[in-house]
C-alpha cells in the first residue's frame, strides 16, 4: 500500500485525475455484470497500468501518446455505458458516465501538457540547434565602473546613446496657432483657391 501511495504522488494532476477516474470507473460496475462491464474494467485497468508505469519511470512509445490514449479510453468506456443505459439503475449510470468524462478531461490536459512522442523527425525541436524565432544574442559591455582602468577611454570618449530621428520629434503649435495634423506639411490646395 506504501508502494502505490508513493507511486500516485510521482503522477502530475493530469495522472491522478485518470487515476481516480479509473477506480471510480471500476466502482462503477458493480451490480449487473455483463461483458460491457467487463470491458470497462479492462479498459479502467489498461489506464492505471499505463500510469503505474509511468510513475515507475519507464519509458516506452504509443502512438498519439499518453494523453491521447487516456481520452481514447474514457470515450469507449462512454461509449459502452450508453450501450447499456437501460440495463443498470440511473445512479449506477451517472456515476459510470462521470467516470468517463473524468477520464477524457484528464486525457486532453494531459495531451495539451505533452504532446505525442511521435511526432516525424523534421517537426521535433534538436537541442543543438537554436530556435529560428529567437534573435541573436548582442554582444554585453561591460559598465565603466566595472571596466578594469587600463581599458577605459579617456575622457570625451564615452559611449553615448544616439539622438531619436527627426521625423519623431512631436508637433508643437505656436501662440495662437490651431493644432494639425501632419506636422511641416500643409493640406493641397484646389484649383482656383490662394
Amino acid at each position: 500500500m506504501a508502494e502505490l501511495v508513493t507511486l500516485f504522488r510521482r503522477l502530475n494532476l493530469e495522472q491522478r485525475a485518470a487515476a481516480v477516474g479509473s477506480l471510480l470507473l471500476i466502482v462503477s460496475t458493480f451490480g449487473p455484470f455483463s461483458f460491457v462491464e467487463a470491458a470497462e474494467i479492462l479498459v479502467a485497468v489498461g489506464v492505471l497500468a499505463l500510469l503505474r508505469a509511468r510513475a515507475q519511470g519507464r519509458h516506452f512509445h504509443l502512438p498519439f501518446g499518453d494523453g491521447t490514449v487516456i481520452a481514447a479510453a474514457g470515450f469507449w468506456t462512454g461509449l459502452l455505458i450508453v450501450v447499456r443505459l437501460f440495463d443498470r439503475p440511473l445512479g449506477q449510470n451517472l456515476l459510470a458516465l462521470a467516470c468517463a468524462a473524468i477520464l477524457v478531461l484528464a486525457g486532453a490536459r494531459e495531451r495539451a501538457k505533452r504532446p505525442p512522442d511521435d511526432l516525424p523527425a523534421a517537426a521535433r525541436p534538436r537541442d543543438d540547434v537554436p530556435p529560428a524565432e529567437s534573435a541573436p544574442a548582442r554582444p554585453v559591455r561591460p559598465s565603466a565602473a566595472a571596466a578594469p582602468a587600463a581599458s577605459r577611454r579617456p575622457p570625451g570618449e564615452e559611449d553615448t546613446e544616439p539622438l531619436p530621428p527627426p521625423e519623431f520629434e512631436p508637433y508643437e503649435p505656436e501662440q495662437g496657432e490651431q493644432l494639425r495634423l501632419g506636422g511641416e506639411r500643409s493640406a493641397p490646395q484646389r484649383p482656383g483657391e490662394t
